[in-house]
């Protein structure tokens, strides 16, 4: 982490292995100044009072900046590269790739999570004209033709949306969510294999240890 006034740090409500991680290493990619506010998820501290005060739905990941709170993965991902354009990770307003920038960070909210949910759940999905997005083999097929046109989802250059998808995608897969199609894979090797991702996941394998020992799980 780098050096800043202590009033610009950034405080990451946050537990291991939860979705929380993705912020944790857009954090460490952006090179800005942090501070972790731990809740151990085996323990169910997200579910009491004290954090149920900051963030009523009992989610990470939750940022506090300058006296404001931001919840929701994805207006945390635009945020914070907003926040700390020097590392390059987001396009500025008037560049073209804005946009589509903007398109598939909100996609990942509003079409992504709701797909592999209902995949999971083996819920029923709405019908396709009511669906939020559509069905799920046509949500992920439009998300593996971007994909494919790599290395990134805008080509050579790495944003903060990749950070975000690579992340996803590996976790996803891991657990069976999403089909391991080649597109998939190697997009979330290339992100898995940064150095920010190796060193928060053995950090978090760390933490997630001596939580559950702490809820004697």
């Amino acid at each position: 982490m780098t050096t800043a006034a202590t009033t610009d740090r950034v405080t990451l409500y946050y537990s291991p292995q939860s979705r929380a991680t993705g912020t944790r290493v857009l954090l460490e990619e952006l090179g800005a100044p942090y501070d972790l506010h731990v809740l151990n998820m085996k323990a169910a501290e997200q579910r009491q009072d004290a954090y149920l005060a900051i963030n009523p739905l009992g989610k990470v990941p939750a940022i506090g900046h300058r006296g404001g709170l931001v919840t929701e993965q994805v207006a945390i991902f635009i945020y914070l590269a907003d926040l700390f354009p020097q590392a390059g990770l987001t396009p500025a307003l008037n560049d073209p790739r804005r946009g589509p920038y903007l398109r598939w960070i909100a996609y990942y909210g509003s079409s992504f999570e709701p797909a592999v949910i209902d995949h999971f759940m083996k819920r029923e999905p709405a019908p396709i004209t009511q669906s939020p997005y559509a069905d799920y083999d046509t949500m992920l097929g439009t998300l593996e033709v971007q994909l494919a046109k790599g290395p990134y989802l805008f080509g050579e250059a790495i944003t903060a949306a990749d950070i975000l998808w690579g992340i996803a995608l590996s976790w996803t897969m891991m657990f069976g969510n999403v089909p391991k199609r080649d597109v998939f894979v190697r997009y979330a090797e290339r992100i898995s294999a940064r150095p920010a991702f190796i060193r928060i996941s053995k950090s978090d394998d760390e933490m997630a240890a001596q939580h559950a020992a702490v809820a004697g799980v």
